[in-house]
């Protein structure tokens, strides 16, 4: 197990390769840095000298009055066993090689991986990438972002280790938009030294990340790689998303990462042995995000849907029993002063159908009788509201938002919220909902998804805890 606190914790860094045109790989590292507010020391390294961002250039890194904790190289890959040869000399021992042209490369380059691996291994070096995007670390201490990613994730306590960089910057884009929260994105590259299963074990161990979310395709290590899931599935959900599940799906993914096929059973069985959440799209991979980010440790099972218009209702129905939540019956406490309350044809079953006319004063009854006399029989909470012509929906998100604050629910309540409809506000409305620990949602299939995956989360924690590791090399073939 490498050392992997230069990567993340880096004292001082050095950008080789730096220049102030942000177009440019070197000055867009250099700019996301600076952009990420990193507040250690940062030296960019150019033979031109000059400044670059108000930074002073330095020559080289033989020039260095001491070693920087992690040096990022960004600069033709023709050049870059020469500068690792400069850095092992200058005493720096931590690098990020960002551009390509190794192993993936043909001849030449493997014949530059094969020169590369070799200096590293003479000199104790630790180098992550090559031919990879970098990473960005957010925390309230630290921010650092060595990468060329066009932008920076919102923050927050999940993290993203990823074998594609296009994949991470869809996330970090999706991220932004949908307001999930990550914080880590690491785009691992060739792995010449730090792999999926590194990061893994740093982020399983790292009390500031809430899960940890992985794109793999070939692993190469995967007994390591289900003893680590294992360990920090007990601490933390662990989500998985393994492309290349189909034939020529796996064929594409040898072309891409060298990765071996495995059939779905192979896929299946591994990520059970990992104790992880098996995702088998990115759609359902952000939706696992965007609960995880509001309730990291799961949600329960046994759900409650509470509607206003029956249409939605049986969608919703159907897609949260596909995903094995439990829609237990209403209890007779809760069920008796609805009946008394509500109008004659509302159906007060699981789910309620409130009717579409219903207001604050209807949504907030029923709320309160779910707190007060549902809970815990249920300990989920699936809202739906379509927004009528003929009702202001404004009133009722305040209702929903105040009765379902995170800190006046009953611990282990979980609350999701859809709004379908035309909604002219929809983004002052979801601010609300998601301000009180809500997560909003358009899509009333995509919010019993979410829920339905969260609800994976605690059996795998318990299973993580309790029983033993299998005592068998895992099915899984890892990379040729």
């Amino acid at each position: 197990m490498r050392d992997l606190t230069p990567f993340y914790c880096p004292r001082s860094i050095a950008v080789v390769g730096a220049g102030e045109r942000a177009t440019s790989s070197g000055g867009a590292v250099l700019q996301n840095l600076i952009k990420a507010g990193y507040t250690g020391r940062l030296v960019p390294i150019n033979p031109k000298g000059g400044t670059a961002f108000g930074l002073t250039m330095q020559p080289a890194l033989k020039s260095l009055a001491e070693p920087v904790d992690l040096a990022v190289i960004v600069i033709r890959p023709d050049m870059i066993v020469g500068a690792v040869r400069e850095a092992a000399e200058a005493g720096i021992r931590n690098l990020l090689i960002l551009p390509g042209g190794f192993a993936e490369a043909g001849d030449e380059g493997r014949a530059r991986d094969a020169e590369l691996r070799e200096l590293a291994a003479a000199h104790g070096l630790t180098i992550a990438g090559p031919n990879c995007a970098g990473y960005m670390h957010l925390r309230p201490d630290l921010r650092l972002a060595p990468s060329f990613l066009r932008d920076l994730p919102p923050g927050g306590g999940l993290a993203l280790v990823s074998q594609s960089g296009a994949l991470a910057e869809e996330v970090i884009a999706a991220a932004n938009l949908q307001r999930l929260g990550f914080g880590t994105i690491v785009s691992v590259g060739n792995a010449m030294h730090l792999g999926l299963e590194d990061h893994l074990e740093y982020l399983g161990a790292d009390e500031g990340c809430s899960g940890i979310f992985l794109y793999a395709e070939g692993i190469e290590d995967p007994a390591r790689f289900r003893t680590a899931a294992r360990e920090a599935a007990k601490k933390k959900p662990i989500v998985l998303l393994i492309g290349g599940r189909t034939g020529q799906g796996g064929r594409a993914a040898a072309a891409h990462t060298g990765a071996v096929p495995n059939s779905e059973a192979a896929l299946a069985a591994f990520a059970a042995e990992c104790c992880a959440l098996r995702v088998t799209s990115l759609r359902r991979l952000l939706l696992a995000a965007k609960g995880f980010s509001f309730y990291p440790e799961g949600i329960a099972a046994k759900a409650l849907i509470l509607s206003n218009s029956g249409g939605p209702g049986v969608v919703c129905t159907d897609q949260a029993v596909l995903e094995g939540l439990d829609l237990v019956d209403l209890p007779a406490a809760m069920a008796a002063p609805l009946r008394a309350a509500l109008p004659g044809e509302a159906s007060v079953a699981n789910p309620i159908d409130l009717l579409a006319d219903a207001r604050e004063e209807r949504f907030g009854l029923c709320f309160d009788l779910a707190v007060q006399k549902g809970y815990p029989a249920f300990k989920t909470i699936l809202g739906i509201h379509v927004v009528p012509f003929m009702v202001d929906a404004a009133p009722v998100v305040q209702t929903i938002a105040e009765r379902m604050r995170r800190d006046r629910r009953p611990q282990g309540l979980a609350v999701m919220h859809a709004m379908m409809g035309t909604l002219p506000d929809k983004a002052a409305w979801f601010a609300a909902l998601e301000a009180a620990g809500i997560p909003a949602f358009n899509d009333v299939e995509q919010m019993a998804e979410c829920a339905g995956l969260l609800a994976q989360y605690p059996k795998l924690r318990a299973r993580a805890a309790s029983e033993p590791p299998p005592n068998r090399p895992p099915a899984f073939k890892g990379r040729a």
